[in-house]
Formats: C-alpha cells, sequence, structure tokens
C-alpha cells in the first residue's frame, strides 16, 4: 500500500511540475481505495500543500510576481462563489450512470459542463487556435476570476489556471513558478476549510505514510526540475492540452 502511495505520488509530481495540475486528480483516486474518502481528500490536500510549498522553496526565483498577484488574488476569491454554485446544482439530477471495468462512473450536468468547457480549452490549445492570444496584464484579474469560478464549481481550478496562464506570455520557468505560488495560495485556503478532517486523516493514516508520500511528491519535484532545463515552452502547451483533453473526458463520462 505504502510503496503504490509513494509512486503515485512521485509520478504525479513529477508530471504536474510541468503541467500545473494532475497532483490531486491522479493521488486522490489511489488513496481511496485504501481510506475513506474523507482521509483520502485530506490527505491529498496536505501532500498538494506541502508539494507546492517545496516546489517554491525550489523555483521562487523564477515566480512572476505581478502576475501571481493579479491572477491569483481573483482567483481565490472567485472560488468562494463558484463553490456556492456547486452545492446548488448537486441537487440536480444525475443524467446516466453506470459501470466500467467495475467502476461505477456517474455523469451529472455540473461534470458534463465543465468536462465540455476543459476539452474546449484543450482543442484550442492543441490546434494551437490561441497562439494569436495572450493574456496582457490588464486582463489577468478576469482570467483570474474566471479560473476560481469554475476551480470552484468544479474543484479542478489548477487545469483552469494553467488553460489561463499558458498564454500569458511566461517561459516555461516563471510559467511553473507562478502556477506553484497560486496554487500553494488556494491550497492554503483550501486546508483550512480540510482542517475539520486533519483529525480523521492522523487517527487513520499514520505520520508515516504521511512522510512518505510527501517526501515521494518531493523526489518528484526534484527529478522534473532536471528535466526543466530540457524541455520547452512548446512541450509544456502540449503537455497542459493532452491533460486537459484527459482530464475533460473523464468528467464528461462520470468516471471522476
Amino acid at each position: 500500500m505504502t510503496l503504490i502511495i509513494m509512486a503515485t505520488a512521485f509520478a504525479a509530481s513529477l508530471l504536474t511540475l510541468f503541467s500545473g495540475f494532475g497532483l490531486g486528480t491522479l493521488l486522490m483516486p489511489v488513496v481511496a481505495i485504501f481510506f475513506p474518502v474523507a482521509v483520502a481528500v485530506a490527505l491529498t490536500a496536505f501532500v498538494h500543500l506541502l508539494n507546492n510549498l517545496f516546489k517554491l522553496l525550489v523555483l521562487w526565483r523564477m515566480v512572476s510576481w505581478p502576475v501571481a498577484t493579479r491572477f491569483g488574488i481573483p482567483a481565490m476569491i472567485a472560488t468562494i462563489p463558484g463553490a456556492w454554485l456547486l452545492t446548488q446544482l448537486s441537487t440536480l439530477p444525475e443524467i446516466h450512470s453506470y459501470t466500467l471495468a467495475g467502476i461505477p462512473a456517474v455523469i451529472t450536468p455540473v461534470k458534463l459542463a465543465v468536462g465540455l468547457l476543459l476539452i474546449f480549452f484543450a482543442s484550442a490549445e492543441w490546434l494551437s487556435l490561441g497562439e494569436r492570444f495572450k493574456v496582457s496584464s490588464r486582463w489577468l484579474p478576469a482570467g483570474g476570476i474566471l479560473s476560481g469560478f469554475f476551480g470552484g464549481l468544479s474543484g479542478h481550478q489548477g487545469a483552469f489556471r494553467s488553460a489561463f496562464l499558458i498564454r500569458a506570455g511566461l517561459d516555461k520557468d516563471a510559467f511553473v513558478a507562478t502556477n506553484a505560488v497560486i496554487a500553494a495560495a488556494v491550497d492554503t485556503a483550501r486546508l483550512a476549510v480540510y482542517g475539520l478532517n486533519m483529525g480523521l486523516l492522523l487517527a487513520h493514516a499514520n505520520a508515516g505514510l504521511l512522510a512518505a508520500a510527501t517526501l515521494a511528491a518531493f523526489a518528484g519535484v526534484l527529478a522534473g526540475q532536471i528535466g526543466l532545463k530540457k524541455v520547452t515552452i512548446g512541450f509544456i502547451q502540449k503537455l497542459v492540452a493532452v491533460m486537459l483533453y484527459a482530464l475533460g473526458i473523464l468528467l464528461v463520462t462520470g468516471i471522476i
């Protein structure tokens, strides 16, 4: 169990360093195999926060602070109405439910809408439709609001954040570092909400497992930093598009 969680944390952290999202999406379902969902969410949030703080420790010199503040603060604020709307829409009936290879899948209006939106962003990025579009500084707050709102609505804020920041005119180092500082701010707010679950987390998952998963995620960051010197912003753009596609399809089909 511990080795599986560590391997997942390492691989997800390595991938997330380049894309700006994906750690929680990959790690939480694996942890949920061994622990109650509430514990899995709390453990993933804790590892996610520490991982982003570690990325900042390694990459803080590369952060574009004007982008981080103008985008990140509106994103954090806009997460609140997005999350509120989610509570309202969650009462809508599901569209369809089925089982795929023993995995229960439920398609809901929220998952369908958000998934299609992510697929749209992915298509625009993959087909280079946004090549002539750059998010200038005056549009950063608007991008943050949209990212935060839809992130609060779907719980996948990192995907929307990367979809916007990839067009903010940042180089690969600044994109990775700026994404990390915004994610750390959002995680801090999230962990305050999940605070009620931390007792449950410590009761079910011992400190050794938490430390092992966190250290594995740190190792993923260090391995990714070596690879970061060899990749291009074009590679990161394509990776973001692929992960947006994957996340969008998983949401539309109700698997997550």
